[in-house]
């Protein structure tokens, strides 16, 4: 799974996306509110280490998600 922060811009707020190994849009969502149903993306009880990586993931870099 791979992780990548867009900036938004005026009244748009910033997202994330979360794309699989081929690179297909499996969630896309605010940054200042987590997703609600991380266990669909087996990420269920690792919202502190996906909220630490968004907070020091730079805009527009595509990277890994490894937590």
């Amino acid at each position: 799974m791979h992780i990548i922060k867009v900036k938004g811009k005026a009244k748009i707020p910033d997202y994330i996306q979360l794309r699989d190994d081929d690179f297909v849009l499996i969630a896309y969502f605010r940054a200042d509110r987590p997703l609600k149903k991380l266990e669909k993306y087996g990420l269920e009880g690792k919202e502190e280490a996906l909220k630490a990586v968004i907070d020091q993931l730079p805009f527009g870099k595509i990277q890994p998600l490894n937590i």
